[in-house]
């Protein structure tokens, strides 16, 4: 159980940066468009440190680490999340300093985006089949 307190921890210390970082940087640029740098808050906050949180509750009742599943889980989720954030913050500081992209970088970052919300979702189902396999049994 601590060690998914301890990654609720870790996102919500990204979450805070993220956010810190969202309000500094578009204020030292003079930016008070919409930008994506403003949803890496959000994203650490609930895709990392909630779910992480309800990882740990669920861990005191049901013994989900057994679980081949979970264990992949685990390693998906926490490739996923992270690239999603920094894609998304790459994607928002050139959003900010008003960056002109070729067409191949500004699909790079769209597809590596991507495959970050791939394997985000992918996570959730491994851990909702781990969470359906462990009750069950």
């Amino acid at each position: 159980m601590k060690k998914y307190l301890n990654l609720s921890l870790i996102y919500a210390i990204a979450a805070m940066a993220g956010g810190v970082f969202y309000r500094e940087f578009t204020k030292f640029n003079g930016f008070s468009g919409t930008t994506v740098l403003g949803k890496v808050h959000t994203h650490f906050f609930l895709l990392g440190m909630m779910v992480f949180l309800l990882v740990a509750l669920f861990q005191t009742n049901l013994d989900i680490e057994k679980q081949k599943m979970f264990r992949v889980f685990q390693v998906v989720y926490n490739i996923g999340v992270p690239l999603t954030a920094v894609m998304m913050l790459v994607r928002g500081v050139t959003q900010v300093l008003g960056m002109e992209l070729s067409k191949g970088f500004d699909a790079s970052i769209s597809g590596i985006a991507g495959i970050g919300h791939i394997l985000t979702g992918l996570g959730i189902i491994l851990l909702l089949l781990s969470l359906k396999k462990s009750a069950k049994s």
